[in-house]
C-alpha cells in the first residue's frame, strides 16, 4: 500500500469568498485561514440536510458535536467517554456507568443519566425509525438511580454494546416531547463534543467553533468549517486553490498531490468494501435469484482495484475481512467468467440472438444505480457492467442524485465497520433491519448472526461468525467487489492525524481525536 508520511512544506491560500460573507471577518495570514483572528481548519465534506446520530448513522461531523458514553481510541479500542468508567454484571447482563461530573452541554444545561435514558429510547422506539435500532435490540431496561449513573440492562450479553454506547448522547432538554426526526433541532444540534455549530448555510457550509468547557480538553484549533463539497473532484480542485485544508479525494486525484510541494497524502486503512448490492424485493430478483451467485464468478476485481483504485485496496470476500473475525477459508468468487456462464446454462438460461441469456421469457438484464458525486463507484460500476455483459448480461450503469432502494434493480453499496463484527452485519444483512436495503433475507445468515451477538465467549462467537460467512457465500447478497482506502489530502501541515488508524464507512474516523490536532 502507497503511504506518504512525509510532511511537505508550503503555504495555503485563504478562505474563499463565501466564508466572508458567512463570518464577520477573513483573513489571509501567513497561509492560515482565520475567521475573526481565529485559526481555522475548512475541510470539504458531504452534504448534510440533519445532523442527529440517533437517527442517521453517516455523519463525520456527529464526533465533533457530540459525545457518547464510549468512545474508540486510535486502535478502535474502546475507552471512557461520558462515562468514565463502568462494570458489567454477568448474573443479571447489566452495565453500570458512572458519568463524568461537570459535564456541560453546550447552551450551557448540565448533562445528566436521564439524557442517556432518552437518547437510547429514542433510538429503540420505532416510530423514529432509526438506522441504528436494531444495535440496540438486546436492551431490555434502563435506570437511572441517580444524575451520575445509568444501569442497562440486557436479555443476553452481548459485547458489541460498548461499541454502539459510542453513539452521541442527545439532549433530553431540548427534545422531550417533540418529533425528533422533523424538529429544527436537527439543523440546530446541541451536544457535548469538542465543537460546537454556531452557523449553517444550507448547501454552502457548517461552521463549527471549539467548545472551551470540553470535557476531554479545549480543543487546539479554534474553528472548523465543513465546507460542502459533494463532488471528490471539486473537492481536489479546491485543494489546490486554497479554498480546502482537508479533503477525502479519489485514488487518481490523490496521485496528482503526489509530487507537490505544500501537501500531505494520508493512504488510510479502510474496513470499507464495495458490492453490488442486489434488491430482492425486485421481482427480477425475486424470481431469478440464482443468478447473483453466478455474476459474482464475472467480475476481475484486482483489474479493477488496479485501474480505479491505482492499488489502494484489496479484493473483498467478506464483509468481515478486515478484523480478526475474517473466516479465509470461506468460498471465494474470484475471476472465473466461464464458470459464471457454466452456473447460468445449468439454471435453465439459455442465450437469445441478442448473445444475452434468457429464461421463461426474461432477459438477463438491470441497471447498477449509483449516486452522484462518487466517482469510484461510478468507475466501479461501469466495470462490473461492462464485464458482465461480456458474459452475456445486458447491464447498465445510472447515476442518479436520489435513489430509489424500492424500486431499483441494483445499486453500487458501501459499508464496513473497523470495531465489533456486530456492527454492519447483523443490521445489514439481518433480516427486515434497518440497514437492509437489498431485503436480504436468510434464515440460516439470521440465526447465526443472533447466537454470536449473544455469546461473550470468544471461541464460539468466532465459530458463529465463521459459520455466518460460509452461509452468506452460499446465498449472496451482494457481488463483493474491494476494500478501499481512504485518500486525504492535506494543504496545511497538521499535526495529530493518526495515519495507522483503520477508518470505517466512507473513510469515516479520521477526526477521532480531532480536540487534540495542531495547525503547524
Amino acid at each position: 500500500m502507497f503511504q506518504l508520511h512525509k510532511i511537505k512544506k508550503g503555504l495555503a491560500a485563504g478562505l474563499a469568498a463565501l466564508f466572508c460573507l458567512t463570518a464577520a471577518s477573513c483573513a489571509k495570514d501567513g497561509g492560515q485561514a482565520q475567521i475573526d483572528d481565529q485559526e481555522t481548519l475548512v475541510y470539504g465534506s458531504t452534504d448534510y440536510t440533519a445532523i442527529n446520530p440517533a437517527l442517521y448513522e453517516h455523519g463525520e461531523i456527529n464526533s465533533l458535536i457530540f459525545s457518547g458514553l464510549t468512545a474508540h481510541d486510535a486502535e478502535n479500542k474502546v475507552v471512557p467517554g461520558l462515562a468514565e468508567s463502568w462494570e458489567f454484571d454477568e448474573s443479571s447482563n447489566t452495565y453500570t456507568f458512572h458519568l463524568r461530573e461537570g459535564v456541560k452541554w453546550h447552551d450551557g444545561e448540565d448533562f445528566t443519566s436521564e439524557d442517556v435514558k432518552f437518547t437510547l429510547e429514542t433510538i429503540m422506539n420505532p416510530d423514529n425509525a432509526s438506522e441504528i435500532a436494531s444495535n440496540y435490540e438486546d436492551i431490555t431496561n434502563i435506570e437511572t438511580p441517580d444524575e451520575q449513573t445509568v444501569l442497562i440492562s440486557l436479555k443476553a450479553p452481548n459485547v458489541a454494546m460498548l461499541d454502539y454506547l459510542t453513539v452521541g448522547v442527545l439532549p433530553k432538554h431540548l427534545l422531550e416531547g417533540k418529533d425528533i426526526a422533523t424538529d429544527s433541532f436537527n439543523q440546530n444540534p446541541v451536544g457535548t463534543g469538542p465543537y460546537k455549530l454556531t452557523q449553517w448555510e444550507m448547501g454552502q457550509s457548517i461552521i463549527l467553533e471549539k467548545n472551551e468547557a470540553y470535557f476531554g480538553g479545549e480543543p487546539n484549533i479554534d474553528t472548523v468549517i465543513f465546507k460542502i463539497v459533494p463532488d471528490e473532484k471539486v473537492r481536489a480542485v479546491q485543494l489546490k486553490s486554497g479554498e480546502l485544508d482537508l479533503a477525502q479525494v479519489s485514488p487518481q486525484d490523490g496521485e496528482t498531490f503526489q509530487n507537490e510541494s505544500g501537501y500531505t497524502v494520508y493512504d488510510m486503512d479502510t474496513a470499507d468494501y464495495r458490492g453490488i448490492l442486489y434488491n430482492f424485493n425486485h421481482p427480477f430478483f425475486q424470481k431469478h435469484r440464482e443468478v447473483v451467485n453466478a455474476l459474482s464468478y464475472a467480475i476481475d476485481r484486482q483489474a479493477m482495484i488496479d485501474t480505479v483504485l491505482l492499488g489502494k485496496g484489496e479484493i473483498a470476500y467478506s464483509p468481515l475481512q478486515a478484523g480478526p473475525y475474517y473466516n479465509d477459508g470461506i468460498l471465494k468468487y474470484d475471476y472465473e467468467p466461464e464458470k459464471t456462464r457454466q452456473m447460468l446454462e445449468e439454471a435453465g438460461w439459455s442465450k437469445n440472438s441478442d448473445g444475452y441469456y434468457e429464461k421463461d421469457g426474461d432477459v438477463l438484464e438491470f441497471t447498477i444505480n449509483c449516486s452522484e458525486g462518487d466517482q469510484v463507484r461510478i468507475d466501479m460500476a461501469a466495470i462490473c457492467a461492462q464485464q458482465l455483459r461480456e458474459v452475456g448480461a445486458n447491464v447498465t450503469v445510472s447515476v442518479n442524485p436520489e435513489i430509489d432502494w424500492e424500486g431499483q434493480e441494483a445499486y453500487l453499496i458501501g459499508w464496513g465497520s473497523p470495531f465489533d463484527p456486530d456492527d454492519h452485519t447483523y443490521k445489514v444483512f439481518g433480516t427486515g433491519k434497518g440497514a437492509n436495503y437489498s431485503a436480504y433475507s436468510n434464515e440460516k445468515v439470521d440465526e447465526l448472526l443472533q447466537k454470536a451477538r449473544e455469546t461473550d465467549v470468544e471461541e464460539e462467537r468466532k465459530a458463529y461468525y465463521d459459520a455466518f460467512q460460509e452461509e452468506l457465500m452460499k446465498d449472496l447478497p451482494y457481488t463483493f467487489l474491494a476494500y478501499v482506502d481512504a485518500v486525504y489530502v492535506s494543504s496545511r501541515e497538521i499535526v495529530g492525524i493518526t495515519e495507522d488508524t483503520v477508518l470505517g464507512h466512507h473513510g469515516v474516523g479520521i477526526f477521532w481525536n480531532i480536540a487534540q490536532w495542531e495547525l503547524a
